[in-house]
């Protein structure tokens, strides 16, 4: 028997089962609001948890990337916005109420507002107020939102981008 560390192990040397799906969440069981729901994984045979680093000396706890939500659906939320979105409908339903409040007055910023909220719902830009990802099959349409980060200038990706095509 081999002791091995359990906080830092590599692939392949740990065996964890696929994730139980909530039906009503559509995410991993026990999916928190940090984004990462807890599974319970097994060492492969001839290795076994440091004292401290796992739950015995053969399981110890992963934690699993997850989308936490609130029941929030998109569906709901893009109907809302298209239909209703003039009177602000869309952002009473995610939690925003003085902007709900704002467009119900102004009348959606004369009909601006809905066709730019329309689009932020579509790209996932615009979630609930309480920070939370929306309602979405496991397996269904999603949008991820990849950043540059702070060390890049404006407009380095595009240049990057231009660069890589022209080279070839």
């Amino acid at each position: 028997m081999f002791s091995v560390n359990c906080s830092n192990l590599r692939i392949g040397q740990y065996t964890c089962p696929l994730p139980t799906i909530d039906l009503d969440t559509q995410q991993p069981v026990r999916c928190n609001p940090s984004n990462r729901a807890p599974i319970e994984c097994n060492l492969i045979e001839g290795l076994a948890c440091n004292e401290g680093t796992g739950l015995n000396q053969s399981y110890f706890i992963l934690e699993h990337p997850c989308e936490y939500n609130e029941g929030h659906s998109l569906q709901t939320t893009l109907l809302l916005a298209i239909f209703l979105g003039m009177f602000g409908a869309d952002r009473f339903y995610l939690g925003y109420y003085a902007i709900g409040l704002l467009k119900f007055c102004t009348f959606g910023f004369m009909l601006v507002g809905q066709l730019l909220d329309i689009i932020l719902i579509a790209t996932h830009v615009l979630r609930p107020a309480s920070g939370a990802h929306y309602l979405v099959d496991y397996y269904g349409p999603k949008m991820n939102i990849t950043s540059l980060g702070s060390g890049n200038p404006p407009g380095h990706a595009a240049i990057a981008i231009a660069t890589n095509l022209f080279s070839s």
